[in-house]
């Protein structure tokens, strides 16, 4: 069993409750990785539901997790013949922490027409891309992130103002993605206002939206992560991911506060 499926595990305590543990190696700074912990809610909204693919996911972080227990309780709003919606609370110490809006799908049984206006991203190979070997983040002890562009400010370059970041991502274990590690990917690269300002710390998400497009072929993920607009300290951060035959699997976005410290612009 891989970490990511081991410490994403929900066991069922009551109808609709699902009881996890939030577990080391998955924090940025003292806070569990906000894809990590939409990863567990789309477990369990799994469990709940008939149709096991997600389609399209929308959290809000209400209040910061921490390391430990933690209850997810499913609401189920609809289960049709191909979709079924539902939503997801997640509950620590009795507080409400993250709520999640889910629609639920079989990839398998979907049909239709397909259009791209752009293919997968060219990259340079993944052994010639910036690893931050020295990462203080406890994030990258389960997850191998590779930088193609933006890594200057981890170099001593400095930021490139191109608010962007692409690269490669995977399991640092070797296992390879399912549909649920990609809610997790999904918040894995640094906030694109790093390109702007360099490293400021946490970059607090609002809100995380991901849609689901298939389910990923072996081997690392090819992705981007890029803003256009920062207004009065709020941001976009929009995430393309390619598995690695170049098919389209994830589509993100967030909305995230930006704080720069006196003296960093």
């Amino acid at each position: 069993m891989s970490h990511f499926e081991e410490e994403t595990a929900v066991t069922e305590i009551a109808p609709q409750r699902y009881a996890a543990e939030l577990h080391r190696g998955w924090r940025i700074g003292k806070v569990p990785n906000g894809g990590y912990v939409l990863a567990i809610a789309g477990r369990a909204l799994r469990a709940a539901l008939p149709h096991r693919d997600p389609l399209t996911l929308n959290a809000f972080y209400l209040a910061p997790t921490r390391l430990g227990p933690v209850e997810c309780h499913i609401e189920v709003l609809r289960c049709g013949r191909n979709t079924s919606h539902a939503m997801a609370r997640l509950y620590q110490d009795g507080e409400l922490k993250v709520q999640v809006t889910a629609a639920y799908v079989d990839f398998g049984a979907m049909q239709g027409e397909s259009w791209a206006a752009r293919e997968a991203p060219e990259l340079p190979p993944l052994a010639d891309c910036f690893e931050n070997r020295h990462s203080p983040l406890e994030f990258h002890q389960r997850v191998d992130l590779r930088l193609a562009s933006g890594s200057g400010i981890f170099t001593g370059d400095g930021p490139d103002r191109r608010g962007e970041f692409s690269g490669y991502v995977q399991h640092r274990d070797g296992a390879p993605a399912d549909v649920l590690s990609l809610l997790m990917f999904a918040d894995a690269f640094p906030p694109p206002a790093f390109s702007l300002f360099g490293v400021l710390g946490w970059v607090p998400t609002v809100d995380l939206s991901v849609q689901i497009r298939a389910h990923p072929a072996p081997g690392p993920l090819r992705a981007s992560l890029t803003s256009r607009f920062l207004t009065r300290g709020v941001v976009e951060e929009d995430g393309e991911y390619w598995d690695s035959q170049g098919a389209l699997v994830a589509l993100s976005r967030q909305t995230a506060l930006v704080r720069v410290p006196d003296g960093s612009q």
